[in-house]
């Protein structure tokens, strides 16, 4: 059973470390498995790890988390070709479609060479819950700012924009984002913004923001915009998620 509406779950988490494996999924990536409505069968997952290179290793710890959690694991790699001959039909055999982080400008530039752009717009129109971390929360957007470039963070502005606002990450670790995504946001280059710290995810359906949920305790997510003074941050406390 798909989610009732297009729904996207994007996240600065989603992972801890594992008892006995390397990773396990953390409370982020259950809910945006319970909100893709599935019951009475295993959930079904498809990893994407184009922004790390698909690495193998990745792939595997991604396949061993799903044992753990009882849920069924597909890695979609596009290097060095697609892993499947159908990839939009392999989507929307999904209930979620995670992305995980790494280069966000990489991500978007193969994903453009395959055309997953259509592919994932209509997965999301029929109810697969898309999510991810990082550059996988960033994809989803107009844009953010990333470090694909270099050390010293740049904007990227040609994310899949199934949600209008740009989006920033890893706001309470990285010292520099909140600057970069004010300093962005002020000169106009990225829309008005919604920021996660790590642990943190925001909930859309369709593109309204319908709430933000956190895996950790104390943190936030923020709305970025432009002010006639500059910019405005507000912050939205987020649902504490439980346990898993």
């Amino acid at each position: 059973m798909p989610a009732d509406q297009p729904t996207i779950v994007a996240t600065s988490g989603g992972y801890r470390y594992g008892r006995r494996t390397r990773l396990e999924f953390n409370s982020l990536v259950h809910h945006a498995i319970d909100l893709s409505g599935v019951h009475g069968r295993t959930p079904r997952l498809t990893f994407v790890g184009t922004a790390s290179g698909d690495q193998q290793f990745a792939n595997h710890w991604m396949v061993q988390a799903g044992a753990v959690a009882g849920v069924t694991v597909t890695c979609l790699d596009l290097f060095p070709m697609p892993s499947v001959d159908d990839v939009p039909g392999l989507l929307l055999d999904s209930d979620v479609v995670w992305v995980q982080g790494g280069s966000v400008a990489n991500l978007l530039a193969v994903w453009a060479v395959h055309d997953l752009g259509p592919a994932m717009h209509a997965a999301w129109q029929a109810g697969v819950v898309l999510a991810g971390v990082s550059a996988g929360s960033i994809c989803w957007y107009v844009g953010g700012c990333t470090d694909s470039f270099g050390p010293e963070l740049r904007p990227v502005t040609n994310g899949l924009a199934l949600l209008p606002y740009g989006n920033g990450v890893h706001y309470d670790s990285e010292e520099s984002r909140r600057p970069t995504i004010h300093a962005l946001v002020e000169q106009g280059t990225l829309p008005l913004t919604h920021c996660t710290d790590d642990g943190v995810g925001l909930v859309y359906h369709g593109t309204d923001l319908v709430g933000a949920v956190a895996e950790e305790d104390g943190k936030g997510a923020y709305v970025v915009e432009r002010s006639a003074t500059g910019v405005t941050e507000t912050r939205i406390d987020p649902r504490r998620l439980p346990e898993v």
